[in-house]
């Protein structure tokens, strides 16, 4: 009789306690949520339209206080749309950040070039701010590597450059498109590809309103931004930095798109010089000291 007593209690201590389990996992996931909505969260790169700085296939780190909190900081666009912030800061010239799309919760990427109250146009692919050009001079073109296995969309991502495609010393393909380096006002200084003329090289003049910033991509010739209408799929204009929801801190890794199911690809398929790679703007030589 004891024997079967101590068995009971044995069975009955080793079940298992589905509510205090379901309520451990149900506040684990209400953690990651509040850290990726207030403080940071991974983005993966799909596209091209930020190249030369961002390729297909890199991840980052994406930071959600440096302008403050708004509907478009929470993950999966939970909340509604709204125009409330808090704690809100404006973005700097070059910031690289996450507009949503005015109509789509869907989440961009892209360069700030013009802030509240600033006068853009754009003229045969050169910015002018309040009147005046920002220094765009043409450098050597940046080197892409031929990546075969790398597709957007089912297709190869880096077709669109293919009339500039050689082959190095070594035998390796890359792609060489025309480059420029842009230079804003505060100093931020980075790389753009542009190519080809086509529509978006033209635009405005343009008066961003209050609380909105101007934004494009370094692919000139392939970004859907604020210079396209929102129903091509760009942004339609300045953004409210309500629907800002963070700023690009930091590569942490980079795939070239070769990844299979084999372990081994997990490995060589990594880019390992982009990781780790500040997605912080250079500042031009002597516009700290101004």
């Amino acid at each position: 009789m004891a024997s079967t007593d101590t068995t009971h209690a044995a069975d009955t201590s080793e079940k298992v306690n589905w509510l205090a389990e379901i309520r451990g996992l149900a506040l684990m996931l209400l953690a990651v949520l509040a850290f990726h909505s207030l403080v940071a969260k991974p983005f993966y790169i799909p596209s091209t339209s930020m190249m030369p700085t961002l390729w297909v296939g890199d991840r980052l780190v994406v930071s959600k206080y440096p302008y403050g909190w708004s509907w478009a900081s929470a993950s999966f666009h939970l909340l509604p749309r709204s125009d409330w912030r808090v704690f809100p800061h404006t973005p700097e010239y070059g910031d690289i950040v996450i507009p949503v799309h005015p109509t789509r919760d869907e989440d961009y990427i892209k360069r700030v070039v013009a802030l509240p109250g600033d006068t853009i146009e754009v003229r045969r692919g050169q910015i002018i701010l309040n009147g005046k050009a920002i220094k765009r001079e043409v450098v050597p073109p940046v080197k892409l590597p031929f990546e075969p296995d790398l597709l957007c969309k089912g297709s190869p991502c880096l077709t669109a450059f293919e009339a500039f495609r050689e082959t190095g010393p070594d035998g390796k393909d890359f792609f060489a498109p025309p480059t420029w380096r842009e230079t804003l006002p505060n100093g931020a200084t980075y790389l753009t590809i542009d190519y080809m003329d086509q529509s978006l090289d033209d635009y405005g003049p343009y008066t961003v309103p209050a609380d909105s910033v101007f934004v494009m991509g370094d692919n000139r010739d392939q970004s859907a931004d604020s210079r396209a209408a929102a129903i091509e799929n760009g942004l339609g204009g300045a953004v409210p930095l309500a629907n800002i929801g963070g700023r690009a801190e930091f590569l942490t890794f980079s795939l070239d798109g070769s990844t299979t199911w084999n372990p081994a690809t997990w490995f060589s398929s990594m880019r390992g010089n982009r990781a780790w790679t500040t997605l912080r703007p250079a500042l031009a030589e002597g516009a700290a000291a101004k």
